[in-house]
């Protein structure tokens, strides 16, 4: 019998695919099935990003590329940061990957040993505990509460850190909660850690473009006392519908970038070339695409707020970012997992359990909105149907 490392014991996985699966197959039965389920856009990828990519074949870009990306797209980012965010940054410093997963898989990896203690938001997504138990640290929950408008709150953050703690995961706009931490948190969290040079931060900050109410995203790179230990996670899955694409970035401190370039070159070599060059027409193209697509989940998420809320013993808070609603459904009298189970299965609609993004998910459904309003509406629907039936 084959016999694997005892870290392959500890590795979880990404529960919404899982849910995609069932759901897909469900749907190939010939069931009527609304996905609220998974984290993707439900648009097409701007026409002329996929030009973009379609011309970088023709014009014969089939080969290897620098481990950390081409030059052009790296400088791309730059500039893309400093039109946004106001911040300059070293394209010497930034890291082409395929997809966002692999920033956390390489920041873990470097971080991440027995006797190491790794703090990561709980609900969160998966991926965070999961690569922290496979390396053997200590993964500590940072609790994410509803009550606090699913915001980290700096105070407790910086109470759970040791002299153990090596690594600080965040993540604003949050998956699965949706929640923004504000300006005057992250101040005073980043003021907090001047206390504890010893800990480097992870901030995945994949939806930065998706907020609403008028909230401006209040990124970590705005903080230079932290920019020599901060790894910076985003990419173009989210924001120009490019899930599809695989394509990613990161910005490491200099005494980590050329680890990161060593993992690259021992993981995967390098991102595919296409995709590269699709990303520069992304960032230096036309955003009235990417725009629209967050003004409709903005519309979406009134609707998606309203229709939970008047769901029989659901509530649910006003998300301020991403694309996820958070429901506390508790006092359904359901497990959250058990719920979402029975609401594919009886009901037709695909949402996750609370308890796949962490220990502290139980008593909540994650609901994504990147769907059509008919869609949400029909599913809306359904779900109160179902909880009614099952109350009366």
């Amino acid at each position: 019998m084959l016999k694997t490392v005892a870290a392959f014991d500890r590795i979880g996985e990404e529960n919404a695919f899982a849910v995609l699966a069932r759901a897909t197959e469900l749907a190939q039965a010939g069931r009527d099935i609304i996905n609220l389920g998974i984290g993707q856009p439900d648009f097409r990828t701007p026409d002329h990003i996929v030009e973009a990519g379609i011309k970088a074949l023709r014009d014969g870009h089939h080969g290897y590329t620098p481990a950390p990306g081409i030059l052009p797209l790296r400088e791309a980012v730059a500039a893309d940061v400093h039109r946004r965010l106001g911040v300059e940054i070293d394209p010497g410093l930034v890291m082409v990957v395929p997809g966002g997963k692999v920033t956390m898989f390489m920041a873990i990896l470097m971080f991440g040993e027995p006797g190491a203690d790794i703090l990561y938001p709980d609900p969160g997504f998966p991926i965070y505990r999961s690569m922290i138990e496979f390396t053997g640290a200590r993964p500590v929950p940072v609790p994410i509460r509803e009550d606090n408008d699913f915001a980290f709150s700096a105070e407790e953050t910086l109470s759970l850190i040791t002299p153990d703690t090596r690594l600080l995961v965040l993540n604003s706009p949050a998956n699965p909660t949706g929640g923004v931490t504000p300006k005057d948190e992250i101040d005073k969290l980043v003021a907090g850690l001047a206390r504890h040079p010893q800990v480097a931060v992870l901030s995945d900050e994949i939806y930065g473009q998706m907020t609403f109410d008028g909230l401006e995203h209040r990124s970590l790179l705005a903080y230079p006392e932290i920019r020599d230990r901060l790894i910076l996670l985003d990419g173009w899955s989210k924001t120009y519908a490019m899930t599809g694409w695989r394509l990613g970035w990161s910005l490491w401190p200099p005494q980590l970038f050329d680890l990161a370039r060593k993992l690259s070159v021992n993981a995967y070599s390098c991102v595919n070339a296409a995709s590269q060059w699709a990303g520069i027409a992304a960032l230096e193209g036309p955003q009235d695409q990417s725009r629209d697509m967050v003004a409709e989940f903005d519309r979406r998420r009134g609707v998606v707020v309203d229709g939970l809320n008047a769901l029989p013993d659901v509530t649910c808070r006003v998300p301020k970012g991403a694309f996820y609603a958070y429901p506390n459904v508790s006092a359904t009298g359901w497990k959250a997992k058990a719920l979402a189970s029975a609401l594919l299965e009886e009901a037709g609609v695909a949402v996750i359990g609370g308890p796949d993004f962490g220990i502290l998910g139980e008593g909540y459904i994650r609901v994504s909105y990147a769907n059509s309003t008919e869609n949400i509406r029909r599913a809306l629907q359904r779900m109160g149907e179902f909880l009614a039936a099952k109350a009366a």
